[in-house]
């Protein structure tokens, strides 16, 4: 039989995956086998799942299949990062970036295939919106990690905005931090978006997950420049919702703020960005800016970075500078997918 008209029972959650076997007339207890041979275990193989019965075997194997994809190319970095290609739907490609640190090793995930926000500094943004992936697709990026053993962390920071991905993000955040899936602490999880006020808020319901805003401009008409999202949902609007919203102790917001030169590193940015914040539990992360290809902007210089951080500690705020990484691979996300997908193109022997 044709595998590929079978669908692939990877990345279900354990709801899912029981109305998937009671289809089949199986036991609904089929499914915690299943997460558990999947989830636990890393076994994909149908057959090796020697505690479901060979009836179960045989009737999931005529209408499933457990697919992981391996990265189709990987760079690495003098620093130890390492940007893995994966490809998805026919001829698309994500990346997720691995990034070693001392103890930590974290790994920044891709939501969908390019992204539709538009953004004047983003590379995947240039690239269009071309699908969402499913919470399969997404988990595929860790599960499929030949370094997955040793990961510390996740960011939804890669390819797309998840919170224009809100379900898949969810439930792939589902498998990771249940006791039937990964089990990790929702700690270790953090989610970026740049402000889409409903699936932001159903983010901060169902999920325990850290968030992380790019806020990039505390000027309304300024953010509206870099970043077309903001004449939909208004930075302070996006702020007032969190901070309306009880985080508790065990979750933390930041808010990510990317440095171009001139455009919004003045002490005049510093002082609204204060006035902005006030109230609101959070860490500041200040990102040099690496150019990208036919943008306008350029990054500010580490001395005014450093800075435009002193005048914000002044106030109170915490505020850390993110160390730059795999700046000699184009770690940034979009590069790689987009030099692949150009590939791709202009190759007429495919």
């Amino acid at each position: 039989m044709n595998t590929h008209s079978h669908k692939n029972l990877f990345g279900l959650t354990l709801p899912q995956l029981k109305k998937e076997v009671l289809s089949l007339g199986l036991p609904a207890f089929t499914a915690s086998q299943l997460t558990d041979w999947m989830y636990k275990k890393h076994v994909t193989d149908l057959a090796l799942m020697t505690n479901l019965s060979k009836q179960a075997r045989e009737k999931l194997g005529n209408e499933y299949s457990i697919k992981l994809v391996p990265s189709s190319r990987v760079q690495t970095s003098t620093d130890g990062t390492k940007k893995y290609l994966y490809p998805t739907q026919v001829q698309k490609f994500i990346e997720a970036a691995y990034i070693p640190d001392n103890d930590r090793a974290t790994l920044c995930v891709s939501t969908q295939i390019g992204c539709k926000m538009g953004c004047l500094f983003c590379m995947t943004g240039k690239q269009g919106f071309q699908g969402n992936l499913s919470a399969g697709e997404i988990l595929n990026q860790i599960q499929s990690l030949p370094e997955f053993e040793k990961l510390t962390n996740i960011v939804y920071m890669g390819m797309g905005e998840p919170m224009d991905n809100v379900e898949a993000v969810l439930d792939s955040i589902e498998v990771m931090t249940a006791p039937w899936g990964y089990d990790w602490s929702p700690k270790r999880i953090t989610v970026s978006t740049i402000g889409i006020i409903p699936a932001m808020m159903t983010f901060l319901e169902k999920s325990r997950a850290h968030l992380a805003v790019s806020l990039h401009s505390p000027f309304d008409d300024e953010r509206r420049e870099i970043m077309p999202i903001q004449s939909v949902y208004p930075i302070t609007e996006v702020i007032n919702q969190i901070r309306r919203w009880e985080l508790g102790s065990q979750r933390r917001v930041s808010f990510e703020y990317i440095m171009f030169k001139g455009v919004n590193d003045t002490p005049r940015h510093a002082n609204e960005l204060v006035r902005l914040l006030n109230g609101v539990k959070c860490r500041i992360n200040l990102i040099r800016f690496h150019p990208i290809p036919d943008t306008p902007l350029e990054g500010t210089s580490n001395d005014d970075i450093i800075t435009f951080q002193n005048r914000l500690k002044a106030k109170g705020l915490t505020v850390t500078i993110r160390a730059s990484r795999g700046e000699d691979i184009f770690a940034a996300c979009g590069m790689l997918s987009t030099k692949e997908l150009l590939k791709k193109q202009t190759e007429t022997d495919f």
